[in-house]
């Protein structure tokens, strides 16, 4: 069995602080920013040395309405070999929604939103997990994730949910124990409640991280430190069982690394403290070393009769066809509201639909000042309040990087910003990347640079 134990996320700004950390059993990647053919040297040293790598993906959308994609699922299967990762894992979410299926605009939500506790989205997740179990090429795990609003009309506690889901698929679950003290804030949840329902042998490992309240709920930043609260919901975990393996998530405003070298400490405090817990509660010494990943269970046969949980997981079974069309709809409707402005579906809080609109535009923001660095550069103080604009009336329309040539485009079109210079600067920049090669590479924009440069000689 594989070996995990005290892990971190893998990130570039702190890879060379991960590789001197003491006691790093295994790491964890963000799957859809390595490249199998040019993976980073840092992550190349610590497989050298014998440190796990787990590829996470976070742009499947397993709880979408639709069949997983096809390529989406190729290039998380072809990560996973590259990194010779004993499992995969993705999140039980949806992150886009529209199109064909609905006869409407397809939308992209940038993040990761939940999906109703109900039998249609049970199914159409159960169907959608199968496929995905045999495109890929190690057992997968998916993730709880966190909430701002909760689906009116639920018929499933989480517990419940991510139990039958287990059940009928075999799947195993990666908790985020962040992630219930999020949804116990901000959706009265009682993540002691979450545990006991749990399938605790169906746990491949756990996540641990911070966040901070605004706005009246609790946003799971992974940017700030891993808060008390959080920690005590992992004691209580470890009180029940052994974690196969714990990390530590942090995506950004890191800190120094004896900041994150201090957490993982409090991290492991915790597990001793519940494994005491347990240890009480068994009358019996609780085995300590390394932790290891339970095999996975076996995958329901899909091809069993109409009405079973295997034809639930076939590829053209009418009545999860028919769930993946109401499914769509119901998502369709709600992201229309949360990214183009379209009205608040019956039945949710319209306060929290509007505080989950702001995250999502603002996350947009972030990460597009990330991938296209120049455009806070070339805006300055003007670019954060010029995105919120742009972003309340343009939804994404493909990834970060479509959307940052979206942005740029958007600014020129509505003659922004007022300083003559800087919107030639964003001119130039939006045509050097949005054709399908870059404007400086093309043969007519080089040979009339080397001429250019030929006659300054002459001169």
């Amino acid at each position: 069995m594989e070996r995990l134990g005290t892990g971190i996320g893998w990130r570039p700004e702190i890879a060379e602080a991960v590789e001197r950390m003491p006691g790093i059993d295994w790491v964890e990647v963000v799957a859809e920013n390595v490249c199998p053919g040019h993976l980073p040297a840092s992550l190349l040293r610590l497989r050298e040395r014998g440190v796990t790598v787990v590829p996470h993906g976070v742009s499947l959308g397993l709880g979408g309405a639709e069949r997983p994609d096809e390529g989406r699922l190729a290039a998380l299967a072809e990560r996973a070999e590259a990194l010779g990762a004993p499992l995969v894992t993705e999140h039980i979410a949806f992150v886009r929604a529209g199109g064909p299926m609905t006869a409407s605009p397809r939308l992209e939500a940038g993040h990761l939103l939940p999906v109703p506790r109900t039998r249609d989205a049970l199914d159409v997740l159960c169907a959608n997990v199968r496929i995905a179990q045999r495109a890929l090429p190690v057992p997968l795990a998916v993730e709880n994730i966190a909430a701002l609003l909760s689906w009116p009309g639920e018929e499933m506690t989480e517990g419940q949910f991510l139990y039958e889901l287990a059940d009928r698929t075999g799947v195993r679950l990666l908790i985020d124990v962040a992630n219930l003290h999020t949804n116990h804030v901000n959706r009265g949840e009682d993540p002691a409640k979450a545990l006991a329902e749990l399938p605790l042998e169906a746990i491949a490992y756990v996540h641990v991280a911070g966040g901070f309240a605004r706005d009246g709920v609790w946003h799971d930043s992974h940017a700030h430190p891993v808060p008390e609260p959080v920690l005590d919901v992992l004691t209580d975990l470890a009180s029940r069982i052994s974690p196969p393996g714990v990390l530590l998530e942090r995506d950004e405003n890191f800190p120094e690394p004896a900041e994150l070298e201090g957490e993982l400490v409090a991290i492991r405090a915790a597990l001793e403290k519940g494994a005491g817990r347990r240890a009480a509660a068994t009358g019996g010494p609780v085995a300590s070393g390394a932790m290891t990943v339970p095999p996975a269970p076996a995958v329901p046969d899909t091809t069993g009769a109409a009405g079973t949980d295997g034809a639930a997981g076939a590829p053209h079974d009418p009545a999860v066809e028919a769930a993946r069309q109401r499914l769509g709809l119901a998502q369709a409707s709600l992201l229309s509201a949360l990214v183009a402005g379209t009205p608040v579906p019956e039945g949710f809080d319209r306060a929290r639909v509007g505080v989950q609109a702001r995250a999502l535009a603002a996350k947009r923001a972030d990460v597009v000042a990330k991938v296209a660095p120049e455009l806070p550069v070339l805006l300055g103080a003007g670019y954060r309040d010029a995105f919120l604009t742009y972003a309340q009336g343009q939804p994404m329309r493909g990834g970060y990087r479509r959307d940052a040539l979206d942005f740029a485009e958007w600014l020129l079109l509505t003659g922004r910003p007022d300083e003559a210079r800087v919107r030639r600067q964003v001119r130039e920049w939006w045509l050097e990347r949005s054709g399908p090669v870059p404007r400086s590479s093309r043969p007519a924009v080089r040979l009339a640079r080397a001429t250019r440069r030929v006659l300054l000689r002459r001169g």
